[in-house]
C-alpha cells in the first residue's frame, strides 16, 4: 500500500512516501491558498497511487488547525511531537548542510512522521 506523510504547517507543508515498510521524504510545498493546496495534493495522491494520507497532528492551536487539514482531504492523523527537531539533527549526523536542510526540514519531519506511523502498525 502506498501512502503520503504530511507534516502541516500555515505556510508550507513537508510531504513524505511510503510504497512498504520504509518512509522517504518527496518534497516541500509551499502555499498561500488552500484549495490550491489541497488540488496539488490530490494530483500527487493520483500520480503515487497513494491509497492512505497521514496526517502529523502537535499540540495546542496547531494541533486544531492540521486535524482541521486532516478532514479536509480525508486523512488519518498521527502525533508528530518533536519530528522537526528530530530531523534537524538526524539531517545535522548525517553531514546535510545548514543550506539544504532548511529547503528540505518539512519533508524530513514528515519523513519521520510516516516512519513512526509505520512502525506502529
Amino acid at each position: 500500500m502506498n501512502f503520503l506523510g504530511i507534516d502541516y504547517g500555515k505556510k508550507k507543508i513537508g510531504l513524505a512516501t511510503s510504497e512498504g515498510k520504509l518512509a522517504e521524504p518527496l518534497r516541500v510545498i509551499r502555499y498561500t491558498d488552500i484549495k490550491v493546496l489541497i488540488e496539488q495534493i490530490k494530483q500527487i495522491v493520483e500520480k503515487e497511487e497513494i491509497k492512505k494520507i497521514i496526517v502529523g497532528i502537535s499540540e495546542n492551536n496547531m494541533g486544531e488547525e492540521s486535524k482541521s487539514f486532516a478532514s479536509m482531504i480525508g486523512a488519518e492523523i498521527f502525533d508528530e511531537t518533536l519530528t522537526s527537531q528530530d530531523a534537524i539533527s538526524l539531517s545535522i549526523q548525517a553531514g546535510i548542510n545548514r543550506k539544504k536542510r532548511k529547503k528540505r526540514e518539512d519533508a524530513y519531519a514528515a519523513t519521520i512522521m510516516l516512519q513512526n506511523y509505520l512502525d506502529s502498525k
